[in-house]
C-alpha cells in the first residue's frame, strides 16, 4: 500500500489499475505512477482528503469515465462536451441541450 491514507476499498482500486496499466504494455514505474495518481484524484472527488484539492480533480470527469481520452495522446486537445456546452450556453445557442459534441462544437464556432 503506497500511502496509509488509503482504505482497502482504494488499495484494491491501486492494485487493479496498476495490473491494467502493465497488460497494457507500461513499465512498473509508469503503472504504480498511473495507479497512484488515479486514486488519489477519486479520494479527492470524493471528500475523503483533508487538503484543498486541486480544481480539475473535483470538477473534470471521473477518471473511470474519462477512460484515459486525454492521457498521453499525440492529438490535438479540443475542449470537452461540457465546456462547449457552456460556452454555448453563455452565447445563447438555441436546441443547445439536444446537441451532440459535433454539433455543439459547429454552433459555438458559427457564433464567434
Amino acid at each position: 500500500m503506497p500511502q496509509s491514507a488509503w482504505n482497502a476499498k482504494r488499495e484494491r482500486q491501486y492494485e487493479h489499475i496498476e495490473e491494467s496499466a502493465k497488460k497494457q504494455g507500461r513499465s512498473a514505474k509508469r503503472a504504480k505512477e498511473i495507479a497512484a495518481r488515479t486514486v488519489n484524484k477519486e479520494r479527492a472527488r470524493s471528500g475523503e482528503t483533508k487538503g484543498r484539492a486541486s480544481r480539475t480533480s473535483t470538477r473534470d470527469m471521473s477518471s473511470g469515465r474519462r477512460g484515459g481520452l486525454r492521457s498521453g495522446t499525440k492529438r490535438p486537445k479540443g475542449r470537452t462536451k461540457e465546456q462547449l456546452y457552456n460556452e454555448a450556453k453563455r452565447k445563447n445557442v438555441p436546441g443547445r441541450s439536444s446537441m451532440t459534441k459535433a454539433q455543439l462544437q459547429r454552433a459555438v464556432d458559427a457564433r464567434k
